[in-house]
């Protein structure tokens, strides 16, 4: 497996190389877990170059968000993407994505990125849209890997390639799950064990949501968000920040209950905020993630 930190190293990877060949992407900050892991192995599947990209990323960080307690364990993730059968890993420096004099960033507007994580979280897709648009720039894959349980940052990125008309297919695999439901995330290592038991309360309300939905089609959101809101006030460690019904797409709220649609929670449990959804696809069937192997 070779390592690379450099842009100019990276953009230079594949000369040389008899083509044609197609290059898969998952991009990810590290420390990783099943979920990411999922991704590098449907990518392996999928692809005759793996390419794994490890940086966090500051430009999505707020002034007083985890960015410097953000877990780290290069060593440890180099091994497991090794394991995995990843061919380069991009590891840059911040000064290599950032260098002096850097200005351009790629700004999302509306609902998109203002509401729900955008409003949480201000700036916080535009910082997202700018790095994975260098990244696929310098890495240039055919096939870019993500998770659904970062809904909101999947319909930022697909509205970016469309709209910049990038040559790159985004392919999008379910969020991977504890065996009580927990979305796996690299922020819960914040946890400490009751708060870690409290935080499979953002699954529970996510199926009480699901429930209202298939109980009341048609009927207002607000008796499924109703039935999320009131699941996360019932444990005394949780602290909602949203629960909504969203359009999948433009991410637009929904007043009533119609497929497809999103099913999005954000909650604060201990020091960790966590974030998890449930999707209600077009034709009436559900993505609610699936079980990591061992669970």
């Amino acid at each position: 497996m070779r390592i690379i930190s450099t842009i100019h190293e990276m953009i230079n990877a594949y000369q040389g190389w008899t083509s044609p060949f197609n290059i898969g992407l998952v991009p990810t900050m590290g420390y990783l877990h099943e979920g990411h892991l999922s991704l590098v192995h449907q990518a392996r599947r999928e692809n005759d170059v793996l390419v794994a990209s490890i940086f966090v990323n500051p430009a999505q960080f707020g002034p007083r968000e985890d960015l410097s307690t953000y877990p780290r364990d290069l060593p440890r993730d180099l091994r497991l993407l090794e394991d995995a059968g990843v061919d380069m890993v991009f590891v840059p420096t911040v000064e290599e994505i950032y260098p002096a004099g850097f200005v351009t960033y790629v700004d999302p507007t509306g609902p998109l990125t203002e509401e729900a994580e955008g409003a949480s979280r201000p700036g916080h897709f535009r910082g997202v849209a700018t790095v994975v648009l260098k990244l696929l720039q310098i890495i240039r894959p055919h096939r870019a890997y993500f998770g659904q349980k970062d809904a909101q940052q999947v319909a930022v990125i697909s509205c970016m390639v469309t709209d910049f008309n990038l040559p790159v297919q985004l392919r999008i695999l379910p969020t991977v799950r504890e065996a009580d439901g927990l979305a796996m995330s690299s922020r819960n290592a914040y946890l400490l064990r009751e708060d870690r038991i409290a935080a499979r309360v953002l699954y529970s309300a996510l199926k009480a949501g699901r429930e209202a939905f298939e109980t009341y089609p048609g009927a207002q959101v607000s008796l499924v968000t109703r039935a999320m809101r009131e699941t996360v006030e019932a444990e005394p460690r949780a602290r909602l920040d949203y629960a909504e019904v969203r359009d999948p797409g433009s991410f637009l709220p929904l007043e009533t209950l119609r497929a497809p649609a999103l099913l999005v929670i954000a909650a604060k449990v201990g020091p960790a905020r966590l974030i998890d959804n449930f999707l209600v696809r077009a034709d009436g069937s559900w993505d609610t993630g699936i079980l990591a192997s061992g669970s």
